[in-house]
């Protein structure tokens, strides 16, 4: 039963990092695609490049998921894991469908955080707290900051360079921009998924604390989130780049870059699991407001502040449901 429980709980998992991959496909291109420094096709393919590339280069981030909760060993543990993978799972879909840029992170974590508490088994709140709450707070507002503050940057050196040839060389840099952006991606999402199969492996009693991730979970992460990509995010892809604001080369790359940069920090320095939705969606508005704050369209931003600030809630209820209904079929009835 329990080696059954730990196939199904890894096959959640890189389902959900499919799923990951195609929600937020638009992170790392949408405002390359928008600007059209590159094509649709030849976007998705570099990003999901850059994503497999991504998850090799640490395990910071992993190491932070992965020490959330303490699921106790067998069976019980293993359900705990799967609801919060399948909470995660439907918020991800809820928000794809109505084209919203949720962060995929932040519904892992509130579904693993809503199943543990359902569950009553501890929840380590001092890491939720300092590696999530926190950087979700100022990750955001750093990068519209930053993002506001790079843009005007631009606009003042190249004041008096002919704009044709500057935004045709801005294309060129974002195809760099558009690049960092999808590496930091992988580096980010796919260790979430890392280490939601760890916890498994651990409870299933595959691996012991302390151990390194087996170089299959690597590769198998790195692989379903890179296949997500490819497939595509056409909805949220429309809505970062084209329904917030209408982008130029030059803001795109400004957007993208202090997305990325933003992205390594947090995961080489912090080992926190930041959203990279949060964080482009939010470069983003900081370059658009440079041409005047009502060319932003606010409204739209609200609505993607909304789901923001739903996502983790509502993936931990989900996932409280799904732990009751799991717990009941498979402890409860003979």
């Amino acid at each position: 039963m329990e080696l059954a429980l730990v196939i199904a709980v890894v096959v959640v998992a890189l389902t959900f990092d499919y799923t990951n991959g195609f929600h937020d496909a638009a992170n790392a291109i949408a405002t390359s695609v928008s600007t059209r420094a590159l094509t649709p096709r030849v976007a998705l393919i570099m990003a999901a490049v850059m994503n497999f590339v991504g998850a090799f280069l640490g395990q910071e981030v992993a190491n932070t998921v992965g020490s959330v909760i303490s699921p106790p060993d067998g069976s019980h543990g293993l359900v705990i894991v799967m609801s919060g993978l399948l909470g995660a799972i439907a918020w991800n879909l809820i928000t794809w469908y109505y084209g919203l840029p949720s962060s995929s992170s932040h519904a892992l974590i509130g579904g693993l955080v809503g199943a543990a508490m359902a569950s009553g088994i501890y929840v380590k709140w001092s890491t939720v707290v300092d590696k999530v709450v926190v950087p979700m707070i100022i990750s955001p507002v750093f990068a519209f900051v930053a993002g506001f503050a790079l843009m005007l940057a631009i606009m003042w050196i190249f004041r008096r360079r002919n704009p044709h040839r500057l935004q045709r060389n801005f294309r060129f840099l974002q195809t760099l921009s558009a690049a960092a952006m999808a590496l930091g991606h992988g580096l980010q999402d796919a260790q979430k998924t890392m280490g939601v199969i760890f916890l498994a492996l651990l409870a299933g009693g595959f691996v012991n604390p302390g151990d390194d991730l087996p170089l299959w979970v690597i590769i198998a992460a790195a692989g379903a989130i890179s296949l997500g990509t490819y497939a595509g995010g056409w909805r949220i892809m429309r809505t970062l780049g084209r329904r917030i604001i209408h982008l130029d080369p030059a803001r795109g790359f400004a957007a993208e870059s202090i997305a990325a940069g933003v992205l390594y920090t947090t995961a080489f320095v912090y080992s926190a699991p930041i959203s990279t939705t949060h964080t482009i969606t939010s470069a983003v508005m900081g370059v658009g407001a440079t041409k005047r704050f009502s060319a932003v369209r606010w409204g739209v931003a609200k609505s993607i502040v909304a789901a923001w600030v739903l996502t983790f809630p509502m993936a931990g209820l989900v996932a409280a449901v799904c732990y009751w209904i799991s717990h009941f079929l498979i402890e409860v009835v003979p």
